[in-house]
């Protein structure tokens, strides 16, 4: 018997994803993969996208400018040689790095440094996604809120157990280590106000930069597991100079990890901000009774 050629599908067929030039394969939307990841390339993109990491370490833990710039150009160059999207993407991260190493990462909360640091934090984030949507136009970086997905059960529950784990661990670590000081004592209104937005606010940014647009990048090049171990020496090298010291990178690293996988699973910004913010609300309670004791004494250290 003679066999059937097998058919193939042509372009515009049903059920055949289309994609243009600078489009993402529609399979892979959200995912933060590139649809045109060459073979064997991830090993080579390994080597500047560690550079730009321990750049961030050198800048944010060390407070090193000189040598995080120098491995930060290094890693650009080193970039150059293996890919031009590589290139891109670790430059667009650099830029996020670069606006907030030269202003004054602090907790102080004066209208002043709100304003400086807070543009910083723009910059850091708005330049990569504008380059990213209107020039390259490739939209690598997303920020989804509404995804269309409900959370799932164990989703659903994880988020009173992070508020039981906050309230176990924060008030141990930050009291008992001191490291409450490296936040301003306030107890007027107006203090207490500029405390809590500041502690959301910059919740809402570290998901931001550090996972929706850092982590995303390097996970175009990389497997999962190398771009989240990248993406949470910068979270945790970045909150270590806001004021996080002692034993915090023991909880923050795994924190930063962990809040990475969750964005790859739930593909959602707004259910890992949710986590974030429920952990920021028990440190600023945990803040608010550590300068002035004889409020919210609920806590257990």
């Amino acid at each position: 018997m003679r066999q059937q050629p097998r058919a193939h599908a042509e372009p515009g067929a049903p059920g055949t994803p289309q994609t243009g030039p600078g489009q993402q394969d529609p399979r892979q939307e959200g995912t933060g993969r590139s649809s045109t990841k060459q073979p064997g390339a991830a090993s080579l993109s390994l080597i500047p996208a560690a550079l730009v990491s321990a750049s961030g370490f050198l800048l944010f833990a060390w407070q090193d400018r000189l040598s995080g710039f120098l491995l930060l150009a290094a890693a650009l160059v080193v970039a150059g040689f293996v890919s031009r999207r590589l290139l891109i993407d670790l430059a667009l991260i650099a830029v996020g790095l670069t606006a907030m190493s030269l202003v004054p990462i602090t907790t102080d909360i004066s209208t002043e440094h709100m304003m400086v640091m807070g543009t910083a934090m723009i910059l850091a984030v708005g330049i990569p996604y504008s380059v990213s949507r209107f020039i390259t136009k490739d939209h690598a970086i997303r920020f989804p809120i509404r995804t269309g997905q409900p959370w799932t059960r164990a989703e659903k529950w994880y988020l009173p157990a992070v508020l039981v784990i906050g309230y176990a661990l924060m008030p141990v670590y930050m009291i008992r280590t001191g490291v409450y000081t490296n936040w301003p004592a306030v107890s007027d209104p107006d203090g207490i106000a500029r405390l809590f937005l500041g502690t959301n606010v910059l919740g809402i940014w570290d998901e931001l930069f550090f996972i929706c647009t850092a982590f995303t990048l390097l996970r175009r090049h990389l497997p999962d597991w190398q771009a989240n171990l990248l993406q949470a020496v910068l979270f945790t090298s970045f909150l270590w100079e806001l004021g996080f010291h002692s034993w915090a990178p023991f909880f923050i690293f795994p924190f930063a990890l962990l809040q990475a996988r969750l964005f790859t699973v739930t593909k959602s910004l707004s259910y890992i901000v949710s986590v974030h913010l429920l952990f920021d609300f028990v440190l600023f309670l945990v803040l608010i009774h550590s300068h002035n004791r004889e409020w919210i004494d609920i806590f257990l250290y």
